[in-house]
This record gives C-alpha cells, sequence and structure tokens, in this order.
C-alpha cells in the first residue's frame, strides 16, 4: 500500500466537478494511492488508483462521452476508469464491480481517453497488446459519474483532459443565480443559497461580491459552506459590519476585488446587479401562521411557521396545544421536524383518535408541561391563547343498493348511491370500464354472467370504494348429445345439455315422434334404401318465458357392415374407383393400411372416407393384387377387429 492521498480530488468524495466545454489542465500528479479498484479483467494484474485524481460530472442530454487525456510528457502512461456512481456512496467504487462503465489499463504511453472511431469495446485491460482508446461509453439522462485517472508512471507530471466527440451533454444547461438570503435573528449575518455549485475559489473572502441596497451596513466576510475541504458550494454566509435594522432590502451581486462575480464550474459567472430579496423582520413572537390542509379523519394537524421553532420548546407529551369545536378532541403529542440545528418549521400536533365526523375546530397554543408555549429560533415565545381554525369533513361510505332485472336478450343493472355526509363524486366500474359519474346509474348487458360492480365516492375531503359482484344467471342455451349417424335397427338415444334454469322441453325427432320433457325415449327409424338426413329439434324455454331453439341434422343409412371390397377400377368412371373400407360408421381407432406385393407399405390412412386411388408417388399402377390390412374397434360392442386380406386393381 503506498502513501494515502489526501489532496482535493485525490479521493472519490473530493473528486473535482467537470464543465464539459472545458480542457481541464492538472499541472502536478503527487504520488499516492494504490487502492484495489475492480474490472472486468480477470488477468490478475492489479488494477489500482495509483497517483490518482478523480472528475464527477452529471448527464444532462443522455449520449456518448468523448474524452483525451493528454500527458505533458507523452512517455508517461496514464489509464483511466469510468463508474456509475447514481444513488450511491462514492467510496464503494473500490467494492462493487456493478459501478462499472469502461476502462483503460492499457500499459501503452501516450494519450487515452474514447473516440468515435474505436470498436474494441468498453473494457482494455492491462499489457501493450490494447490500444490506449475504447468506444464512447454510452451516459444515461440524470445519472452521476466519477472519472478515475490513475498514472501509472512514477513521475509528477500533469497532463490535460478534454471532453469531445461525444453527444452526451455533462455540462449543466442552468445558469448561475442567487436564489435566496436570509438574516439571523441578531440581523448580522445573512445565509445566502446559490441556484447551482460554484467555485470556492471565485468567492472573496472580503465579501465584495455582494452589496446591499439600501446599505446602512457593509459586507466585512464570506464563507462558503464545504470549501474548507471542496471546490465548490451552494450557500454562503455573509458577515455584517452591524446589525441590519427590521426592513426589505435586496441583496445584490457584484464585481469583487477578485475582479468577478461568483463563477460556476464553466466558469459562467452570476450577473452584476442579479439580486434576492432580504427580509429582517422584527424579532417579535412567531405567530400561529398556517395549518396544512386537513385531510380526511385527520389524526394529525401539521403547523407550520415562518420563522423556525427550537425543538427543545416543543412539549413532546402535546400539552402546547388544545383542540375545541364541535366534538371532543384529545391531543397525544406534538414533534417537530428538527434540522441538525435543532430547529423546525413545523410541528406535527398529533391526536389520540382521528376526527371522522364534520366540524368546525381550534387548535389554540397554552403554555405546555415544559413551563412554556414554544420558542422561536430567535428566543421570543409565542403568546399563549394564539389559534387557528380549521374544519373537518366526515368519513363517507361507498355501499350502494342495486336492481337488477332480467330479461330474454338483454339484463339491466340500476345502482344507487344514496349520497350521505356531503358525498359530491362518483366513479361507477363495470368490469373495470367506467360507465357513469351520477348518484344513479344503469348497465345493460347482452352477455349474461358473473359482472362485478365497483363505486368510487368523495365529498371533496374523504372517499371510499365498494365493491358487488352479480351472478347474471339467467342464460339460456338449448342443447343435447345424440349419434351423428344412425345404423339400421339402431335405438337412438337423446341426452339434454341444455344450460341454466330450464322449465319446459319441447322435442321433434324429425321422424313424426314430438316429445315434451328433459329425458326423451329412445328413437328408432324405419329401414331405408338410400342415406337419409333427418332433423331433430329441441326448443327450451325458462319460467320469464324466454325460448332458445338448436336443431341438428342426423344421418341414418342403409349399411353399417363394414367390408373392403375386393377388386376396384380407378378409371374415373365415377363407379368403384376407390379402395377404403365401407360403412365404417362405427369404427374406433381405425387403421388402414395397403401394402404391394413385394410387402412395401404404401398408403394408410386413420379417416375411412379418405380413399385409395390406386396411386404410389403419383403414378397410377397397373392391374395387380394388393394386400391390406385393418383395426378398429366396433363402437356399440367396444369389441376390436383385427382383418386383413387382398383386392385387384382391374386396369
Amino acid at each position: 500500500m503506498g502513501q494515502s492521498c489526501s489532496a482535493p480530488g485525490q479521493t472519490p468524495a473530493t473528486a473535482f466537478p467537470v464543465c464539459g466545454t472545458d480542457t481541464f489542465r492538472q499541472t502536478v500528479v503527487p504520488i499516492c494511492g494504490v487502492r484495489d479498484i475492480p474490472t472486468p479483467c480477470n488477468d490478475g494484474a492489479g488494477y489500482q488508483d495509483k497517483n490518482p485524481f478523480w472528475y464527477k460530472f452529471t448527464c444532462y442530454a443522455a449520449g456518448t462521452l468523448g474524452f483525451t487525456v493528454t500527458p505533458f510528457n507523452l512517455g508517461d502512461d496514464y489509464d483511466w476508469q469510468l463508474f456509475d456512481i447514481t444513488g450511491r456512496n462514492p467510496d464503494d467504487v473500490f467494492t462493487d464491480r456493478s459501478m462499472f462503465i469502461s476502462c483503460n489499463w492499457s500499459s501503452r504511453p501516450g494519450a487515452t481517453g474514447t473516440n468515435n472511431t474505436t470498436n474494441n469495446g468498453s473494457a482494455n485491460c492491462a499489457g501493450p497488446t490494447f490500444p490506449n482508446y475504447n468506444v464512447m461509453p454510452v451516459l444515461q439522462l440524470g445519472h452521476e459519474y466519477l472519472l478515475l485517472i490513475s498514472h501509472f508512471t512514477n513521475s509528477q507530471e500533469g497532463y490535460f483532459l478534454s471532453f469531445t466527440g461525444g453527444t452526451a451533454n455533462i455540462t449543466d444547461p442552468k445558469l448561475p443565480r442567487l436564489a435566496s438570503a436570509k438574516a439571523n435573528c441578531e440581523g448580522q449575518l445573512v445565509t445566502v443559497k446559490l441556484n447551482k455549485k460554484m467555485k470556492c475559489s471565485s468567492l472573496s473572502a472580503s465579501g465584495s461580491d455582494f452589496r446591499l441596497s439600501p446599505s446602512p451596513v457593509t459586507i466585512i466576510g464570506a464563507t462558503g459552506g464545504g470549501c474548507s475541504n471542496g471546490f465548490d458550494t451552494d450557500s454562503l454566509i455573509l458577515t455584517l459590519s452591524g446589525p441590519l435594522a427590521p426592513g426589505n432590502y435586496t441583496l445584490l451581486a457584484k464585481t469583487g476585488s477578485d475582479n468577478n462575480t461568483l463563477l460556476d464550474n464553466c466558469n459562467r459567472n452570476i450577473p452584476v446587479d442579479d439580486g434576492v430579496p432580504l427580509v429582517v423582520l422584527p424579532v417579535i413572537p412567531t405567530p400561529m401562521d398556517s395549518l396544512k390542509a386537513v385531510a380526511c379523519a385527520p389524526q394529525t394537524l401539521r403547523l407550520v411557521f415562518k420563522k423556525p421553532i427550537r425543538c427543545v420548546s416543543i412539549a413532546a407529551d402535546g400539552s402546547d396545544f388544545i383542540v375545541t369545536g364541535t366534538s371532543s378532541v384529545t391531543v397525544a403529542s406534538a414533534v417537530g421536524v428538527c434540522n441538525n440545528q435543532g430547529l423546525s418549521d413545523i410541528i406535527d400536533v398529533q391526536l389520540l383518535a382521528p376526527i371522522q365526523i364534520a366540524g368546525n375546530f381550534n387548535i389554540i397554543l397554552q403554555q405546555g408541561t415544559d413551563g412554556n408555549t414554544i420558542i422561536d429560533e430567535c428566543g421570543q415565545q409565542t403568546p399563549a391563547g394564539a389559534s387557528l381554525p380549521f374544519i373537518t369533513k366526515d368519513t363517507v361510505d361507498a355501499d350502494f343498493t342495486y336492481k337488477v332485472t332480467l330479461g330474454c336478450k338483454t339484463d339491466v343493472i340500476d345502482v344507487a348511491h344514496d349520497g350521505r355526509n356531503g358525498v359530491n363524486s362518483w366513479k361507477w366500474l363495470a368490469d373495470g370500464a367506467q360507465f357513469s359519474t351520477q348518484q344513479q346509474a344503469s348497465i345493460s348487458y347482452t352477455v349474461f354472467g358473473v359482472k362485478k360492480i365497483n363505486l368510487y365516492v368523495s365529498n371533496g375531503v374523504c372517499k371510499d370504494t365498494a365493491a358487488v359482484t352479480i351472478d347474471l344467471d339467467n342464460e339460456l342455451k338449448a342443447g343435447f348429445l345424440s349419434t351423428d349417424i344412425i345404423c339400421p335397427n339402431d335405438t337412438t338415444v337423446y341426452r339434454d345439455t341444455s344450460i341454466k334454469h330450464v322449465t319446459s322441453w319441447q322435442w321433434d325427432f324429425g321422424n313424426g315422434i314430438t316429445y315434451s320433457g328433459k329425458n326423451p325415449p329412445a328413437q328408432k327409424y324405419p329401414l331405408i334404401e338410400m342415406q337419409r338426413t333427418y332433423p331433430i329439434r329441441l326448443i327450451v324455454k325458462n319460467a320469464a318465458g324466454c325460448a332458445d331453439t338448436l336443431t341438428k341434422n342426423i344421418i341414418a343409412v342403409a349399411n353399417c357392415y363394414i367390408a373392403v371390397p375386393t377388386g376396384f377400377t380407378p378409371n374415373g368412371d365415377g363407379q368403384n374407383d376407390y379402395l377404403y373400407p365401407l360403412n365404417a360408421y362405427k369404427a374406433d381407432n381405425l387403421e388402414f393400411k395397403v401394402y404391394n406385393r413385394f410387402g412395401q407399405l404404401i398408403w394408410q390412412t386413420k379417416d375411412w372416407t379418405k380413399k385409395w386411388d390406386g396411386r404410389v408417388n403419383g403414378e397410377l399402377q397397373a392391374t395387380q393384387t394388393f394386400v391390406w390390412t385393418l383395426k378398429y374397434i366396433q363402437r356399440d360392442t367396444r369389441k376390436p377387429f383385427n382383418l386383413q386380406g387382398t383386392t385387384v386393381l382391374i386396369r
């Protein structure tokens, strides 16, 4: 381990702020460092912050980062690594590999950095085989970054750092301005807030960068917050030659004895005569100023003050306050939102229970059990009896009533809310989709089933939600199961599958027979010589008189005897042109295969209605004998059959 780094800029926590439009000149590089740096390189080489300097910047417009490190002595070896430190402790770069963005640890001397002509990736490790330049990394909008520049050569000669060629913007577009000014209680110190970080080096210690208007006293000193161990600041303390009398003043920027106003990190100055108001209040007790808008069923009352209150003056048991009004209210405790100076602009008064009814109330200041009311930063005690009024609203209930009207084609749901406790806003949703903002509403459905109705209500302060699930179970649909094919002497069974609340059934079996009832008797159909179609119709009704009808056609055939022809003539005359198992209406799990005389499988099917046309690979076969096999299970008896035979193709 080498000597620890102590100079500003040589640790992540004290990194130089970067302006993307300037070239940074580092004249001397003190020898120190050698803390290990996690990298994506797995070559066993040591990667360390040797003789380092660190630079910090924020991405204000996403894009690529281009930069160049140019040594004063081109024989020096400089390395670098880029980290994303967004939301992180800067020192985590020494332990957390996930913060890595890009690096170049090449041992080649000379200039290094990133450019838009290199395509070698984001990580160059140790050794002379790696080039000095990387592809430009992509920066993300709003992210914060740290750039480490490590000087491998043990000399103290410096370098230039410039940011050019990339498309990302790392220069804060905000122009420097004064933000606010506030005098202390004695009126002899003024705290100034800046709208952004500005260079400590641009601040004149004499305070000559500022003036007062009017100016009954002079500014004799200025210090920047954090300037003792950093480069920039966004807050200042100005010392005056004497106390300011109560009144209204303006603090103005001017060119100081250092020939500038304050400068940001890009050397842009606060404009001369840029001013902010400075109000010096009389040293009087701080009044009960305001009460944050009261929420629904409040259990915390938030008091807001113009002057900070000393936290030690706030009685923790809440005895500095009482609440009077429409109903009895008990204060349970009080606490300030305190800063590190023990001051708070806010006091939260906690109630024992929430106020859940509408009413008019007052919160009143009194002397607490600690022997005082509340005391401001200037030591002034607010007199007892100060009060602030507030109004509460009733809590609300979103429960609603509904009425369902069932219809044959359309169902209607009527909903209504009682509007109690000042409700003046309604939002109705049906299955997630809004359908009304009225106190009463209706919605119609042509598709029945389970529906969910939600209501959101508010009286401007309090709100509530309620939901109901409604089953529109009056859907009516006729349905039945039957065979598709009727074989000679078959008995046909019909089974009702209609859904919902059917009260009557009317069957017509197409054979001149009708039936009224859910479970009809089995039907027989006459023997026929040719195939015939019978229309089977079922009409169902419910108690409301709604009806639905289903008609199915079933086919009666003259023959269900399964057989394979002993010969066929595929000549296209429409007679006996195909080979297939005839009448296989009741053959389940059918497999039909055809073989040539050499035992080769030439055609097969599992669908008996698909027929062989006497061709193999598109070639019509000559007259010869073919062997077939037929397997199936008879549907009614579930008996398996395994048959084979021969068929002659006749040309």
